[in-house]
């Protein structure tokens, strides 16, 4: 096991690509693929707009700004070559494209994975689209502003202003350095920036809902236009060989039903996936648009108080994954750097992760479905005012974008909206805004129980009570869990919360321990006492999580935390994703069976006369 994890230690340099290569160049949405693409990651030129006259200055219509930067890393990052860290309210972008002439008559959709955190798309010198949503991906059809075969001048305007607290923003530190668990600010276009033609009468999109009690996939095609002799056929694989075929007229209101005899299940055990392929022709039989995907037959719900995976109760062992990178701040240097994360989680016996304070990229969703790996999707509610209409209306919006793009995952277990909203509420604003969360939520996905507020003060509707508690001791977290006379589980603020009504119930955030080497003398944050002795730390981590495991009205868990991030240093491993700990150890406190838990919690209490 030492040698495994020396391995994933030493394999991070590799992840890193070599500076001539196009960075992140791997198809960027793998459950909707067209074989034909362009990427447009690499260089671009740009500007800081201090002043935000840009725009009375036309730089809508520049041609090149005098500074170079590395796309799709943010400026903040060292990856985009530029690493300015302080706050950006206002910068542009730009770059000329090739538009191949075969793309004539088609739709040219320019595709952003994510731009933070509004931004202004310019063709030509003509505005082609205003998006809003730091972590929402969006598309445009550039096609009315250019003319296949000839260049097209794309230019970007950005405004990000982290401390207006009209917006979302993670962790995103609203001073100019980063401190406690505010770290490092994202600006502009963070995720991969991509060219593709499509029929004007091409897919938009296509949800995929699998039904495992009766062996089937639903499909909802989305379509940009609609011509009544079109049709759809979708086939399902399972490798090579294919297990159903389905075919429809091709309609917005369709919905078309594969069965799949003797399914195969996706779950954490056994992430079985089906090759899907949707093909659109025409009246005479031609291909008018083919899309490759996947779908993982899983069904997720909540029975008594615990998570059920495929009908089978399923304990959640998860650690929280923030998705901070020491090169590319939000963004993985590599898509092998996104698989790799995945890979020293589970070596450390977590079966899935709390994606915290994030929306991560799709490619990052596929290897949690490849895997086997269960998440929980969450927005980066924090840096807005809960108690703002207009902030909430911004983080409403953002927030159905993400699920709407990320609902075809297996991986996705539950939808986590906010988290800490540690404001009272004023006139019932932060109150109304957990409701619409919470409908709104549901409303775009009934096959994913909804998280609503994660920690902090509780207000509204819920269908998983999670709690934070950072207690490192064994008996004072004992007591405070276990539960009183009324049987109800531990609340944090009661006065400030909403009272627990019998929701499933889970501690999604504990442990927090901080440990780094005596010799660094950084500023480092943690929970609690920053420990020194490393035995101490064994036995204090196992304490804690075998009295979590020992209690039957607790669902699951979610540990803090995968990786060091800047200063907080409560990590399993490094910033750099090296190893800190014996990670055998590690790994068997993670693992531990909840009847060997019970009996060592039951020998702690004994020696404290309880």
């Amino acid at each position: 096991m030492k040698k495994l994890f020396g391995l994933l230690a030493a394999a991070l340099l590799p992840l890193m690509g070599h500076a001539d290569e196009m960075p992140r160049n791997d198809y960027p949405r793998p459950q909707f693929q067209r074989s034909e693409w362009k990427c447009l990651n690499g260089q671009w030129t740009f500007c800081f707009d201090e002043s935000k006259n840009g725009t009375w200055k036309n730089y809508a219509a520049s041609e090149g700004f005098d500074g170079n930067i590395t796309v799709p890393f943010c400026p903040e990052s060292k990856l985009s070559g530029v690493g300015h860290t302080d706050f950006i309210e206002a910068m542009w972008y730009q770059r000329k494209i090739d538009i191949p002439a075969e793309w004539n008559g088609k739709k040219i959709m320019l595709h952003f994975g994510g731009v933070d955190y509004r931004a202004t798309i310019f063709v030509n010198g003509k505005q082609a689209l205003d998006h809003t949503g730091g972590s929402a991906s969006f598309a445009v059809d550039i096609a009315p502003f250019v003319k296949a075969g000839e260049k097209a001048n794309i230019v970007v305007y950005v405004q990000d202003d982290t401390r207006s607290r009209m917006q979302p923003g993670g962790k995103q530190s609203d001073r100019l350095e980063s401190y406690a668990c505010s770290y490092t600010r994202t600006t502009g276009i963070w995720q991969t920036v991509w060219l593709e033609p499509v029929a004007k009468s091409a897919l938009e999109r296509c949800r995929i809902t699998p039904d495992v009690d009766n062996s089937q996939f639903v499909f909802e095609p989305k379509f940009y236009a609609l011509d009544n002799a079109e049709r759809i056929t979708i086939t399902v694989n399972d490798g090579k060989k294919e297990v159903a075929c389905v075919s429809g007229r091709a309609s917005n209101s369709a919905t078309l039903i594969a069965r799949i005899p003797k399914a195969k299940l996706w779950s954490p055990g056994n992430p079985n996936l089906y090759d899907v392929t949707l093909t659109v022709t025409d009246a005479k039989g031609n291909v008018v648009d083919r899309v490759k995907s996947y779908a993982g037959m899983r069904k997720v719900e909540l029975r008594g108080g615990k998570f059920y995976i495929n009908n089978a109760p399923c304990y959640l062992r998860l650690v929280l994954d923030q998705g901070f990178y020491p090169d590319g701040i939000w963004t993985a240097p590599s898509d092998e750097a996104l698989k790799h994360d995945i890979e020293l989680a589970m070596a450390c016996g977590f079966n899935g992760a709390r994606l915290h304070q994030k929306v991560f990229e799709q490619r990052y969703l596929y290897w949690a479905d490849k895997m086997g790996y269960l998440v929980w999707g969450e927005a980066p509610s924090w840096g807005m005012d809960w108690t703002s209409p207009a902030a909430a209306r911004n983080l409403i919006s953002e927030w159905s974008a993400y699920i709407e793009r990320d609902y075809n995952a297996p991986s996705i277990i539950a939808w986590s909206p906010l988290n800490e909203t540690w404001q009272d509420d004023r006139d019932g604003q932060r109150a109304r805004l957990t409701n619409d969360l919470y409908f709104e939520t549901s409303r775009l996905d009934r096959t994913r129980p909804v998280v609503t507020a994660s920690g902090g003060y509780h207000a509204g509707y819920t269908d998983v009570y999670a709690e934070h508690n950072y207690n490192h001791d064994p008996i004072a977290f004992y007591n405070q869990l276990v539960g009183g006379e009324s049987g109800k589980p531990y609340v944090q603020h009661p006065k400030h919360s909403y009272p627990y009504q019998g929701e499933a119930y889970i501690i999604d955030e504990y442990g927090g321990f901080g440990w780094f080497s005596p010799k660094d003398n950084t500023p480092s944050w943690g929970y609690g006492q920053v420990q020194t002795d490393i035995e101490k730390f064994y036995q204090e981590l196992e304490d804690i999580t075998d009295v979590l495991l020992s209690m039957d009205h607790i669902c699951g868990y979610c540990y803090t935390q995968l990786t060091d991030v800047e200063q907080e240093k409560n990590g399993v491993y490094t910033y750099a994703r090296e190893t800190k700990f014996d990670m055998e150890r590690i790994r068997r406190i993670f693992t531990k069976s909840r009847e060997e838990a019970k009996a060592h919690v039951k020998e702690i209490l004994q020696k404290a006369g309880k």
